[in-house]
């Protein structure tokens, strides 16, 4: 677990003692076979997916993120959507928490002061800890423009948190978390609207053992049942000022400034439909369909949805669009509105084996929708898009 010194003091290795970066190549065959087993017992308990995330910080995926000097693979971000796309396909929870792991620690690593990224980078890209982001809170909506939790300055140039986090993914497993609080009265003028955030807001990196902070995981799921999404509260918990990630007051910036990344969760719903495409198949040629022209066409109809989900996603993440920021959005779009059809088309197919409680196309049915809810849903990011018509 994260320390609550270790964002004070530099217990990190030199990082000429770091080990090799791991191979940025696609899942092996046991990992994928491991994140399917734990996925089919974490969907049918409703915990949080530990196995999983036992796999991913042994399997080196933790540190795709992160460049080499910091212990990383340094891929870029069609790596990384690649990677999401390849463990979603068998573990949609276990890529949410990937993806989480990834934005934490790229904010980290393009905000952080350097004596921050020395400290915790190698440790993330090691897999020694589990980044979250918590963010979300209720009644602040999917925009984040009314937060109710706050940081206030304390005689000792630290800061003092009281708060409540909702819909956090990883809760309770991660070892450091990205917190989102209102650290000043937005002034009218103070910065222009993103769409996203507001003025006065600032980010904060908490271990997880800080105290003060206490995970809740008692929400119970309809999808993405093994992803540890539950609340996060934050009770008179004291963090130094290094605990800071950008400047006072920067947040919304900062989060603008994700959309130009590429990695999209877009990636996350191209790998549940290509595993419901897969499963397609497998029921075709288990049952005798392939040799019906109807059954072929309809799964050249469902593979066509994919391919093209997967191109808008892989066209974020090379960020050749002329506004990477709105390709990123357009690809999350796009691609959790596909998986959404290309499951209900594949249950269609598989007819009453797949009103089987225990088929996994019920499963990635769940899992599809829970993507178009997540932050910023689908709602916002129609919103987002459409705010820049009016600049």
């Amino acid at each position: 677990m994260a320390s609550a010194d270790s964002l004070t003091v530099p217990a990190a290795p030199a990082l000429t003692d770091l080990p090799p970066a791991p191979p940025a190549s696609g899942l092996t065959a046991p990992v994928r076979k491991l994140l399917a087993a734990h996925a089919q017992d974490a969907d049918e308990s409703g915990e949080p997916d530990r196995p999983a995330l036992a796999v991913l910080r042994e399997s080196g995926l933790l540190g795709l993120a992160l460049p080499h000097e910091y212990g990383g693979t340094d891929a870029d971000a069609e790596g990384l959507n690649t990677a999401v796309e390849q463990v979603a396909q068998v573990n949609a929870s276990a890529a949410i928490m990937l993806f989480q792991h990834y934005a934490v620690s790229r904010r980290i690593l393009e905000h952080g002061s350097p004596a921050l990224r020395r400290r915790l980078l190698p440790r993330l890209a090691r897999g020694e800890w589990l980044a979250a982001s918590a963010w979300s809170e209720t009644g602040a909506g999917a925009n984040k423009k009314q937060l109710s939790t706050t940081a206030r300055r304390t005689p000792d140039g630290g800061w003092v948190l009281n708060g409540a986090k909702s819909f956090t993914t990883s809760a309770g497993l991660a070892d450091i978390y990205l917190v989102l609080a209102q650290t000043e009265e937005p002034a009218p003028d103070a910065a222009p609207d993103t769409g996203y955030g507001a003025a006065g807001q600032t980010f904060f990196l908490i271990p997880a053992d800080a105290p003060g902070l206490v995970p809740d995981t008692s929400l119970r799921l309809t999808g993405m049942r093994g992803s540890a999404t539950g609340f996060v509260s934050v009770h008179d918990c004291h963090v130094p000022d290094t605990a800071r990630l950008g400047e006072v007051g920067t947040a919304a910036s900062i989060i603008a400034g994700v959309r130009d990344s590429g990695a999209t969760l877009g990636a996350v719903s191209v790998g549940l439909a290509q595993a419901a495409l897969d499963l397609a198949h497998r029921h075709a040629e288990r049952r005798g369909l392939l040799a019906q022209q109807a059954v072929r066409h309809r799964l050249v109809d469902i593979a066509g949805e994919v391919e093209a989900a997967r191109a808008i996603v892989e066209r974020a993440g090379r960020r050749t669009a002329p506004d990477p920021g709105i390709a990123t959005l357009h690809s999350k779009l796009v691609a959790s509105s596909a998986a959404e059809r290309v499951v209900n088309a594949v249950e269609r197919m598989l007819g009453s084996a797949g009103y089987v409680a225990s088929n996994e196309i019920n499963r990635y049915g769940r899992d599809a929708r829970a993507v178009a809810l997540m932050g910023p849903t689908n709602d916002l990011c129609k919103e987002l898009v459409s705010l820049t018509w009016n600049r």
